[in-house]
């Protein structure tokens, strides 16, 4: 009976392609950002392409929860597909928020700390690519623990810089202004990184269900 429901309600596999997609485009949104802030040049020019990438990703986004209501049979719990679409978009939407702040804000030089929260996100958004790639073969999802743990010691890091970049801007050596600038840049980038965290957490639970 089970066989024969599979085969007139298959599971539509198109979801872990979408999710390849979206990831995608979360890897070349953290590159971006941290090219960004390693060079600090054509700042303009990066930062609407980051809005572009944003804006692709609400696309594909959205594409999964069309697919959502669409799909009789999904291949994992639906609330568990729209929370990880909703994470993987935050990560987008908070790198473009960091571009779009150093190009509102006239900034016009780079600092270590925002550089070395950047990086942090690249990085995790590399261990999300191969977690997502594990999605697809339900025999390996333990694997994703691993890689949900390596995404959780990058977090780690980036919450000390985080700390390490707001304590330096109270040295004495900014104005109140620059400060509030600041401020606001290592916040988007705090949300960035914990946005790729969030993204570790809803992957382990998909694990706990179906691993």
């Amino acid at each position: 009976m089970s066989g024969l429901r599979f085969s007139i309600f298959p599971r539509n596999n198109r979801f872990y392609d979408l999710f390849a997609e979206l990831t995608q485009l979360v890897i070349i949104s953290t590159e971006t950002l941290a090219d960004l802030l390693e060079h600090f040049e054509n700042v303009e020019m990066k930062s609407k392409r980051m809005k572009e990438l944003e804006h692709q990703a609400d696309g594909l986004t959205h594409d999964i929860y069309t697919l959502v209501n669409q799909t009789f049979v999904t291949p994992i719990d639906r609330e568990d597909i729209v929370a990880l679409a909703q994470r993987l978009d935050d990560i987008v939407d908070y790198t473009e928020a960091t571009a779009t702040g150093i190009s509102i804000y006239g900034i016009t030089h780079t600092m270590p700390a925002a550089r070395g929260l950047a990086d942090l996100a690249r990085l995790q958004s590399l261990q999300i690519a191969k977690a997502i790639e594990v999605l697809r073969h339900k025999g390996k999802l333990k694997d994703i623990f691993k890689i949900a743990r390596e995404i959780n010691r990058l977090e780690n890091e980036g919450d000390t810089l985080y700390l390490q970049a707001l304590a330096h801007l109270f040295d004495g050596e900014m104005t109140a202004i620059d400060i509030i600038k600041w401020r606001e840049i290592y916040d988007q980038l705090e949300n960035a990184i914990d946005s790729c965290e969030n993204v570790a957490h809803v992957l382990e639970s998909i694990v706990l269900k179906h691993g």
